[in-house]
């Protein structure tokens, strides 16, 4: 990783669900200590409605991001890759940390679905967050 902060990239399919959930939740808990991105294979045109509701109800506003084409700058300038089931569409780089998250696509399902899938990137967010920036 930089000397200076982290940076950290959330890959998923249509970047409108888990990876901004994601990278809600860590700009949200790591404040300025990480630099935050995320993209998506296949980009949809807007936020998952049911994503942006779940988070509103924790107090973290995502109305305000765009899905994103992921590109090989985005890759290459990440210290951590995290991708969440795009599969062969997420390329690899060498010299990068890699996590795969197995988590629910919440396209198409309802706020009540997507709260599970909302609260298990909460606690991932926190083990990368503490892996990332260690307690002094």
């Amino acid at each position: 990783m930089s000397d200076t902060k982290p940076t950290v990239l959330f890959v998923c399919v249509h970047n409108a669900g888990r990876s901004q959930m994601a990278a809600g939740w860590l700009r949200h808990l790591a404040g300025d200590r990480v630099e935050v991105r995320s993209a998506g294979s296949a980009p949809a045109d807007t936020v998952n409605p049911a994503a942006v509701e779940a988070m509103r109800e924790v107090g973290i506003d995502i109305t305000d991001q765009t899905p994103t084409k992921l590109t090989w700058d985005a890759a290459h300038e990440s210290d951590v890759i995290v991708t969440m089931g795009c599969g062969d569409a997420c390329p690899v780089f060498p010299g990068k940390r890699y996590e795969d998250w197995k988590l629910e696509d919440p396209a198409g399902k309802g706020v009540e679905s997507v709260r599970p899938i909302r609260d298990e990137i909460r606690s991932r967010i926190e083990g990368l967050l503490a892996d990332l920036i260690p307690a002094a």
